[in-house]
């Protein structure tokens, strides 16, 4: 109950339905505040408890200082949790060994239940091995079963083991899409109360759902075990940076464009742990598809949450998706009760503001690395030409450009581009050559886009066209079509449209997150065989989010996000060389040239498609019984219980040693002297370089150990799909094939130079695979640090990033700055995130890695504060005090506690 110290208790009648609320109006200042600020404040006037969260805590929302920098700590209560397989898998199986140690510690092993509800959907594990064919979703949905049979034996244990937890089986949809479609409450209702729906996720795409004016974020999965047993988030009141849209979009542009567009000026701006909030005359002309497609991209622009108030549309969505008339009816009456209806005329009070005339939105893709590096579509082959020669050849890496012997200098043809034409024998004869630049891969996937029924017609329009004049996809174009849910088949189907995404080799290979996040399958084997022989620079386009280094497909350098519609261009044209907007890309049955203009559709071809094939008795047919699950799901056999059954030769999921030799009494925090350095890492090192993801390599320590447990290479699966077995995800951490650890210069991938055999190598020490390293470090009793450069873990919300990291034995990361998720996972691993001094950096200090350092000051953290700053010094004589990013209270009490899991269960046991 709460402490309801603002008198703001009160009722709200909807129809026949009466619900208990808090009125913000109660908070002096409400009025004034934006919307996201808002929610925070009914979330705490709720939850006021007189301890945790107090008057004043509500107080200090109410009387924000927008100008301000955050300093006020608030606990935030999320009305529920959602999960996608890789980080829900982790999270179920810690929740099943929090159990074991809670009976260990002489509790109560029910305790360990989600007290918040709980929701996991089956999205990641689908690969896209079979393409182009008719049967190619079936074929995929058969391997996925095969491969991950334990793991999803393990999921449905747990649906039956944890109160308020369901999941959603495979071959459903993408988690985001899923979550608006049929998930989000937009205002939740639960034990006769109304109050908006806030979550968070384990995705750091839960800001899909910001579009529908559901405020939530994606978090480690180590936060979201604590949200689910009842934790609230701790966390600064942010600075909001209000986002003003006027005018429309142009006819030409889409979605994808739009939001690479605010992306790059979000980036630029730099929005990193503030809320972004949309507001203005634009919003009402956006649709509720394309505030959604925003909303998912805040992870790329850096920003916490990036969210839409409620309005008319958001009813609409509501209505067409299939929410129940009291639903819709209670989330318009709720929000126009409590100010949280859209006034497109109003000017909240907004830390900093931000402008955008949707009518200046042109064209564009990003890449070849990163999605906010924008590319005006019309520049899109020009500027190919100059990134393709930081893929060729050898690298130079403190000039920065490529450097050749000039008898190795590449081929360039008549423009001056890097050229290496390669034949390729298909299958059935046929010849073809490649180059630098061909397009490998053309994939409409992830949930950014497939959410969006606007660039999805528009793609089976120009792929209808396309077939129409007598286009086919070049022969060595992987094409794969992975829709975010079952109804973007269903309005194809009733569009007539599905045969001419069949033709051009676009079918379905399955409901899931496929190609943005690694699991694009294999390339044809005649195609990667030539691709890797003569070290081609070749290219993938995809309607994803993501495009970072080694993160699409290990044959692949260079990739590029796009709208679906020139996905399917792309795969026509072949080629990135290719200037789409002014070449032809492809001729027609007579010969003749075809250009990108002939067969991109109107916006009115798009809206009449849109407006006729989509219905709300799709979503209703789709979601009818969306926790059953098929026959193959329901047929899975399970252990009882309320415990879980450890298969002591599972190679899927094992017990990790969090809690070995744990006691209900905290050890003192100590400072750390003598540690090696792991890892000497530049900037923008992701959660992606550092997190086990993509395929396993037979010759890696994850594939021997896999070889060692007598499992075929052709079963190794993805590390996605073993995130549940710790064995495997540390010797996958810090691997990703395009990780550069300057300690080893000259190498990719995850090496180190390992100082415990230092009598072994020449010039101090040999380079050794960074699990072997952490291996024999450990068993020397060595601690070890990371030192990285700016935006340390910047990327998605994978908390293997963090517990492999802590695994390893590193205590402490020394890097520049920190993405949000990643520091805090961090430290809910009992990792301690440092920050060099203000302009010093690994560079300026003169560090090398050789270095054995030593960290003081950590101690002070014992007398209950947070010591602004630590000292750091090594043995050859460099001395600096480094910046303590343990940023509020309740974080410090995760890191005494050696871990945020230690303190829930502590806290549980104490109960």
């Amino acid at each position: 109950m709460s402490a309801n110290s603002f008198n703001a208790r009160s009722t709200l009648q909807v129809g026949d339905e009466s619900y208990e609320i808090f009125r913000l109006d109660k908070v002096e200042g409400s009025a004034r505040l934006p919307y996201s600020l808002k929610v925070l404040l009914e979330n705490l006037l709720r939850t006021e408890d007189g301890a945790n969260i107090t008057a004043d805590h509500i107080r200090a929302i109410g009387g924000w200082d927008s100008q301000a920098q955050p300093s006020q700590e608030i606990q935030f209560t999320p009305a529920r949790v959602i999960m996608q397989d890789f980080t829900g898998v982790p999270c179920v199986v810690d929740l099943a060994t929090m159990r074991e140690a809670v009976k260990e510690l002489g509790g109560n092993p029910a305790k360990i239940n989600p007290l918040a509800p709980a929701e996991l959907v089956i999205d990641h594990s689908v690969i896209a091995d079979k393409f182009g064919t008719n049967d190619a979703f079936a074929q995929n949905v058969e391997l996925e079963y095969g491969r991950n049979k334990e793991r999803y034996q393990f999921l449905r244990w747990g649906q039956t083991a944890f109160d308020e937890f369901k999941v959603v089986p495979p071959g459903t949809g993408i988690v985001h899409q899923v979550n608006i479609e049929h998930l989000a409450r937009s205002i939740m209702v639960r034990n006769g109360q109304a109050y908006p729906d806030t979550l968070v996720g384990t995705d750091s795409h839960t800001t899909m759902v910001n579009g529908l004016g559901v405020l939530g974020w994606g978090v480690g999965g180590i936060e979201a075990e604590a949200a689910m047993l009842g934790q609230p988030v701790s966390m600064l009141i942010p600075r909001v940076v209000g986002f003003k849209l006027t005018g429309e979009l142009t006819p030409g542009t889409t979605a994808t464009d739009l939001v690479l567009t605010i992306t790059e000026m979000l980036r630029q701006h730099g929005v990193v742990g503030k809320f972004v909030e949309f507001y203005g005359e634009g919003v009402a002309a956006t649709s509720l598809a394309n505030r959604a497609t925003i909303g998912n991209m805040s992870p790329e622009f850096g920003s916490t949450a990036a969210i839409f108030p409620i309005d008319g549309e958001t009813l609409n969505y509501l209505k067409l998706t299939g929410r129940s008339e009291q639903q819709v009816a209670l989330v318009e009456a709720y929000a126009k009760e409590q100010g949280l209806w859209l006034d497109p005329a109003a000017e909240p009070d907004f830390s900093e503001k931000l402008e955008l005339d949707l009518s200046t939105v042109v064209p564009s893709i990003a890449g070849p690395k990163r999605p906010q590096d924008r590319i005006v579509l019309a520049e899109a082959a020009q500027q190919f030409s100059q990134d393709v020669r930081n893929y060729v050849g050898e690298a130079d890496e403190e000039a920065g450009k490529e450097s050749f012997p000039a008898s190795d200098a590449p081929a360039v043809d008549h423009n001056g581009v890097p050229t290496k034409p390669t034949q390729v024998t298909a299958p059935d004869g046929t010849v073809y050559e490649i180059d630098h630049g061909a397009v490998t891969v053309a994939a409409i996937t992830s949930c950014t886009n497939t959410s969006n029924p606007y660039v999805m017609v528009a793609a089976a329009l120009v792929a209808k066209k396309a077939v129409e004049k007598g286009l086919t996809r070049k022969p060595w174009v992987k094409t794969t079509l992975a829709p975010g849910s079952k109804v973007v088949m269903d309005y194809y189907d009733r569009a007539g449209l599905t045969p001419y995404l069949d033709k051009l080799g676009f079918n379905l290979v399955g409901y899931g997150c496929t190609t943005c996040i690694g699991n694009s399958g294999p390339l044809p084997e005649e195609v990667s065989q030539a691709v890797n022989e003569a070290d081609l620079a070749v290219t993938s386009v995809l309607s994803g989010n993501r495009n970072f280094e080694g993160r699409i497909n290990p044959d692949v350098k260079m990739n590029y996000l796009a709208s679906p519609p020139l996905v399917v261009a792309y795969a026509i044209a072949g080629s990135m060389k290719v200037d789409i907007t002014k070449e032809a890309i492809g001729k027609d049955t007579e010969g003749d040239p075809v250009y990108l203009k002939d067969i991109w559709p109107s916006e009115a071809e798009v809206n009449e498609v849109v407006a006729s094939a989509i219905g709300q008795d799709m979503f209703a047919t789709s979601y009818e019984d969306v926790f059953a699950g098929d026959a193959q799901w329901q047929a899975l056999p399970i252990p009882t219980g309320n415990t879980f059954e450890w298969d002591a030769e599972s190679t899927y999921v094992r017990k990790p040693p969090y809690f070995e030799g744990m006691t209900m009494e905290t050890t003192p925090v100590e400072d750390i002297s003598g540690a090696r350095v792991l890892a000497k890492l530049g900037d923008s090192v992701t959660t992606d370089h550092i997190s086990p993801a993509g395929a396993i390599k037979a010759d890696t320590p994850a594939g021997k150990y896999l070889t060692e447990h007598g499992v075929e290479r052709r079963d190794f699966n993805s590390y996605g799909s073993r995130r549940g077995n710790h064995e495997v995800m540390i010797r996958g951490t810090f691997a990703n094939i395009r990780l550069r650890n300057q300690i080893a210069p000259g190498t990719e991938g995850g090496f180190t130079r390992d100082f415990t055999r230092a009598a072994e190598g020449e010039g101090g020490a040999p380079v050794s695979f960074i699990y072997d390293a952490s291996q024999n470090y450990q068993a020397a009793g060595i601690p070890l640090v990371i030192l990285a450069g700016k935006e340390y873990g910047s990327g998605s919300s994978r908390d293997w990033a963090a517990k492999g990291t802590a695994l390893l034995g590193v205590k402490a990361v020394v890097a520049e700055s920190y993405e949000r998720i990643h520091r805090s996972n961090l430290i809910g691993m009992g990792v301690l995130p440092l920050q060099f001094p203000e302009g010093a950096s690994a560079l300026t200090l003169g560090l090398t890695g050789e270095e054995t350092f030593s960290i003081t000051g950590i101690t002070a953290l014992n007398d209950g504060g947070i010591p602004e700053t630590v000292k750091v010094t090594t043995d050859t004589g460099v001395e600096f005090d480094a910046k303590v990013r343990i940023d509020t209270p309740g974080e410090a009490d995760y890191y005494r506690n050696g871990g945020i899991m230690q303190y829930v269960l502590r806290s549980l046991i104490r109960k």
